[in-house]
């Protein structure tokens, strides 16, 4: 058995392990590829085409109203009025801070309204939804907070990383910005610790599919970059 087989074989090779840290072990090397993607690169030094962007932030958008499905969903599975707190003042986030970003973004980049409003959507962001919408359906809490935390905690990582970059264009600074907030990386490392608690007390089966959650969504982000590059 090797350590990403279980959590118990990788927890028996740590001395101070974590249940996110063997997820994130497990999804390698897809984990790299999305946080070191080359749309990251892109964004961060800021010679990202436009049309690229574009052609991102249209599905990104077409996509939350999934995420936030998900986020209130594990809003009522929590398991204490904090996590509740926790999860309700993220879903504020998605649907009012960001929402205002997506409109102004969509006006400088010049988007059709038929884009905003019903966009054709790629296979990857159809495969997204559907993950998002079994982790909330078919599980608990843990599968919930699996899924949201492998999304967040890559966007999360390549946000600071690029958080000194100089960009003129505003759409561009203002994503990774809201991607490299304190605030925002502070939620994430709730999640973490919400799913390290969580983690550990699951049966096989269910670790198994927390597991599985967790690598189909860093899998996606990585289908979710290269499909702006498909035009």
């Amino acid at each position: 058995m090797t350590t990403h087989d279980s959590y118990d074989a990788y927890a028996r090779t740590r001395d101070d392990p974590r249940f996110t840290d063997w997820l994130r072990a497990a999804a390698e090397p897809a984990w790299t590829e999305a946080t070191e993607h080359r749309f990251v690169a892109e964004l961060a030094d800021d010679t990202i085409a436009d049309d690229v962007f574009r052609r991102y932030l249209v599905q990104d958008y077409a996509f939350v109203t999934t995420l936030a499905d998900l986020v209130g969903h594990a809003a009522g599975d929590a398991p204490t009025v904090e996590a509740t707190r926790e999860l309700a003042g993220f879903l504020r986030t998605l649907t009012d801070e960001e929402d205002d970003y997506f409109e102004r973004s969509f006006d400088a980049l010049s988007v059709p309204e038929a884009d905003r409003v019903t966009p054709e959507k790629t296979a990857t962001t159809d495969a997204f939804e559907d993950l998002l919408t079994r982790a909330a359906l078919e599980g608990g809490y843990a599968e919930s907070l699996a899924a949201l935390t492998a999304v967040e905690w890559v966007y999360c990582t390549w946000g600071v990383a690029s958080a000194d970059a100089a960009l003129d264009r505003f759409y561009l600074a203002e994503w990774v910005d809201l991607h490299a907030l304190p605030s925002f990386e502070s939620f994430v490392g709730w999640l973490r610790t919400e799913l390290d608690r969580e983690g550990p007390t699951l049966s096989a089966r269910r670790e198994a599919r927390v597991a599985r959650h967790f690598r189909r969504a860093v899998d996606l982000e990585v289908a979710f970059f290269d499909a702006a590059y498909d035009a």
